[in-house]
């Protein structure tokens, strides 16, 4: 997920936070029946943005690994192109001791 896509779930999330504690504060309700609502929503988002989290790590760990296999991939076929240049030039130098 790029910067903006973290800043823009971070403040949406935070923004529903807020929100959520400003209705609930200017709700006609009692103070302990607030503070029961206020504390059940702030769990339920720290139990969304916990999968967030979680998922932002899944996320990240996919892109290591492709991001692993595709340099070992580069490592690979740079290896082969070597040891094929390599055989080239012993043959072409073979070629010539055989003519010289």
């Amino acid at each position: 997920m790029s910067s903006s896509g973290k800043d823009f779930a971070f403040g949406l999330i935070t923004g529903a936070v807020i929100g959520s504690a400003l209705a609930l504060l200017y709700a006609p309700d009692s103070g302990s029946n607030i503070r029961g609502k206020l504390s059940y929503r702030l769990s339920a988002y720290a139990d969304e943005l916990n999968n967030i989290i979680d998922q932002l790590k899944n996320e990240k760990e996919k892109f290591s690994s492709d991001a692993k296999q595709k340099s070992d991939d580069v490592v690979t076929d740079a290896k082969k192109r070597a040891d094929d240049l390599i055989k080239e030039a012993e043959a072409l130098l073979d070629n010539i001791e055989k003519k010289g």
